[in-house]
């Protein structure tokens, strides 16, 4: 399969679902004791949408497929997993830059299997939910900083990293 086009950039700073919610998917802020619980529940619905006949086709030429957003959130949980360690680790840690749409390309999200993305999903979510299983007391308020600046607590992590696992969910309509 060629490369499709790619769709433009996401530069939207999403951090306000943390407190705001998120009205284009019904997003609504929860105690971030729940992330673990919530993420493990996305994971039947993820490998029910990546089971579609139609998991690979894109429904326009600049919207990704659900084997593109698959991949994505596969991701996600290794990128938010490895940064919840590194919070626990060293309070006020800074984060190396992700660039999601680089990555996609890179990693040809468009040409994986969507069988085998499920699968790496289910892990990477329940390795991210484990991290957060251990999380108790002060250590939620331990600090991470993302390279624009944005600071998080883990437990507003928890909140903004299920909000991506979520929304995507809406977007692939699982």
């Amino acid at each position: 399969m060629s490369e499709p086009s790619a769709p433009p950039p996401e530069d939207r700073d999403w951090t306000y679902v943390i407190t705001q919610g998120c009205t284009e998917c019904g997003f609504t802020p929860f105690h971030h004791t729940l992330a673990a619980a919530r993420l493990r529940e996305t994971v039947p619905r993820w490998r029910a949408a990546l089971a579609e006949a139609s998991a690979t086709a894109r429904p326009a030429p600049l919207v990704w497929s659900p084997l593109e957003y698959g991949c994505h959130v596969r991701d996600v949980c290794r990128v938010m997993g490895r940064r919840v360690e590194l919070m626990l680790a060293v309070d006020g840690t800074s984060f190396a830059n992700w660039d999601q749409d680089a990555t996609a390309i890179a990693d040809r999200y468009w040409a994986q299997d969507p069988g085998k993305v499920a699968d790496e999903y289910a892990t990477a979510a329940e390795l991210a939910a484990a991290t957060l299983d251990i999380v108790s007391g002060d250590a939620w308020e331990r600090r991470g900083i993302r390279s624009n600046g944005s600071q998080f607590t883990v437990a507003t992590l928890a909140v903004y990293f299920l909000h991506d696992v979520e929304h995507h969910l809406h977007d692939v309509g699982a």
